[in-house]
């Protein structure tokens, strides 16, 4: 009978209404969740019976039921914050954890690191990314993020390079280590670094050679830092000859001695190359080396690539994704960067709940890269991305729940008035 299916069409209806509350309710609770996406309530009529007629039939519907609920993948807002491992991504993509139930998705970047030196997520989960070589180079490797030591090694010295003019009217003068001041044209000093990290003093005094086309230099340094030396008296350690062609451009580099012997602990014959650009002789064009043009003598720059033993002074992160760790002697490495998983259908994913998503057949597999890269969104440090729940929206889904569900009591209670009048025909 026509009016009993009515009574079964409406509590569809009842139903319906009763999860589209559920699915508004559940986004309404978790508008103050880091990260977290929205859901949609999509319904479906149910299979209807056939009235067979001359023109094919007419159908009558059985009601509604729910069919899907999609995760709405839209960009939440993005906070600053003020935490140097809070992470945000602008864009397509998930961070990867590694969860107890196996590889993790989340758009949840509220980040820290444990006492083990891992960078996980508020339950503990650890954090993967790209990790580094033994150079500080981020490789293909993934991996979870760790500090690993909050101390580094000394470096000694073993190249200075060195960018400068030599002047070229400056007179011919004969070289004394006795008295290094007065019998040379120009110096300059720079602090390197022995085997076990001390600081050392070097100074590079140059003289114009005989032949007025090449230069001498001899790189000395205090007795007080030289293995039986004589402090207040300089102690030669290597020496060489700088040629230049008439034009002032760097020809060629004829290294002499070079043994650096310190004292105080240090390993004896430490070598120390100097490196004054790439010379013509060497394939250069002399544009990126010393020179010996007719201006005053100077050091336009210097570097050196050694360093003392150093301790963790701060870390943080570049809109990269790539944590940088800074020292206390000035040094930089980078500990890892951090990746972002893309999947083909993102509506797919299974919530799993804790702000985690894992992959499904539906949603394809994870493919993993570098921030940025290939479609996948930007990470910003210092920065939270808040839920993308919308109260106003939710505000009107909720009444018109309300009001269907009030529409199908209505049909409920009309059904049942309609019957009475049936059995009241006896009567």
């Amino acid at each position: 009978m026509s009016i009993l299916s009515s009574f079964n069409i409406g509590v569809t209806g009842l139903n319906a209404a009763g999860q589209a509350m559920s699915v508004v309710g559940d986004n309404i609770a978790n508008a103050g969740t880091t990260g977290f996406k929205s859901s949609r309530a999509e319904f479906q009529d149910m299979l209807s019976a056939s009235l067979k007629g001359i023109d094919g039939g007419d159908q009558i519907g059985s009601g509604t039921k729910l069919a899907h609920i999609t995760a709405q993948f839209n960009q939440g807002t993005v906070a600053r914050t003020q935490n140097i491992t809070d992470l945000a991504i602008n864009g397509n993509g998930f961070f990867e954890v590694d969860a107890p139930q196996g590889k993790g998705y989340t758009r949840d970047g509220a980040f820290h690191f444990d006492k083990e030196g891992f960078m996980v997520n508020g339950d503990g989960y650890k954090v993967n990314g790209f990790q580094p070589d033994e150079k500080g180079g981020i490789t293909t490797k993934s991996g979870p993020i760790k500090l690993g030591n909050t101390t580094i090694p000394a470096t000694p010295s073993s190249e200075v390079t060195l960018s400068m003019n030599l002047d070229s009217r400056e007179p011919v003068m004969k070289f004394d280590p006795a008295n290094p001041e007065k019998t040379s044209n120009f110096n300059s000093s720079m602090t390197v670094y022995d085997n076990v990290g001390t600081a050392r003093l070097m100074t590079v005094y140059y003289n114009k050679a005989a032949d007025g086309a090449s230069w001498e230099y001899h790189a000395m340094v205090d007795g007080a830092d030289a293995a039986g030396g004589v402090p207040g008296k300089m102690v030669e350690m290597a020496n060489g000859q700088l040629k230049f062609n008439q034009k002032g451009v760097l020809e060629e580099e004829i290294p002499g001695a070079n043994s650096f012997n310190f004292n105080k602990g240090a390993a004896a014959g430490q070598k120390i190359s100097l490196n004054f650009g790439k010379s013509l002789k060497e394939g250069g064009t002399g544009l990126d080396a010393s020179t010996q043009f007719g201006s005053k003598s100077s050091i336009a720059r210097h570097t050196q690539d050694g360093s003392s033993a150093a301790t963790l002074s701060s870390m943080s992160f570049n809109d990269q994704g790539i944590l940088t760790a800074v020292y206390d002697n000035g040094q930089q490495r980078d500990l890892g960067q951090v990746l972002v998983a893309k999947f083909e259908n993102n509506e797919g994913l299974f919530k799993t709940g804790k702000n985690l998503f894992k992959q499904t057949l539906k949603s394809g597999q994870a493919a993993l890269g570098k921030p940025g890269a290939d479609g996948r969104g930007e990470v910003l440090a210092k920065s939270i991305e808040q839920s993308n729940v919308d109260i106003a929206n939710e505000f009107i889904g909720l009444m018109a729940a309300q009001r269907n569900f009030q529409a199908n009591t209505r049909t409920i209670t009309t059904s049942d008035q309609m019957l009475q009048e049936v059995l009241n025909i006896k009567r």
